[in-house]
């Protein structure tokens, strides 16, 4: 498909009734398709979905547009909301530990690319810590400094380990045994369980 057939696409995937804080709708995203600005037309699109429940082929069409036109972030991001909807997400508020008394000295990169490990109050069956891996995207920043602070969107590895998190809960973020950050919880949302996982 090209560019502009997958942008159309996802586009009717989104309620015509749908806008955006700025009055911005599907129809704006069609205006800017005829005029061959696909650019702007993907990030409508990617603005037009917060929130809303739309389906993994969405993400797909937009991902792959935005390979098509070279857009890696973009790309990225729209891959990530794929996982979201997989996996489930849990956004928080997370404080890196600073690089005076951390093991990380350089930023953390915000796209991503990051699965560090998560100390979400799980117990090993000696009744040790047991930790719990998922992919970090820190919004509206490329990158987080050692010592920053950030909103940061989890994507679980294995969704059932989070599945006792709730909003206002302490988690603490490992990128080996020492503490790397702490975070509290600000949203949980989990894939219903399969039948077949019951």
């Amino acid at each position: 498909m090209t560019v502009t057939e997958l942008l159309e696409s996802a586009s009717l995937l989104v309620p015509q009734e749908v806008a955006t804080e700025n009055d911005i709708s599907v129809e704006d995203v069609w205006d800017y398709l005829v005029a061959d600005e696909w650019q702007i037309a993907l990030n409508l699109l990617e603005e037009l979905s917060d929130g809303l429940p739309l389906p993994v082929t969405f993400w797909e069409q937009l991902a792959e547009a935005a390979g098509l036109l070279g857009l890696e972030r973009s790309r990225a991001w729209c891959h990530w909301r794929c996982s979201e909807i997989r996996n489930g997400m849990i956004r928080a508020d997370l404080t890196l530990r600073p690089a005076t008394v951390a093991r990380r000295t350089t930023p953390i990169p915000g796209h991503g690319v990051l699965r560090p490990m998560w100390d979400i109050g799980n117990l090993s069956p000696a009744g040790s810590t047991s930790v719990s891996i998922a992919g970090l995207w820190v919004e509206d920043m490329p990158f987080l400094q050692p010592g920053g602070r950030a909103t940061v969107r989890l994507v679980p590895l294995t969704p059932a380990h989070w599945a006792h998190v709730v909003t206002g809960q302490h988690i603490i973020m490992h990128e080996d045994r020492t503490v790397a950050g702490t975070a509290v919880v600000l949203e949980v949302h989990l894939p219903s369980p399969s039948p077949l996982t019951k």
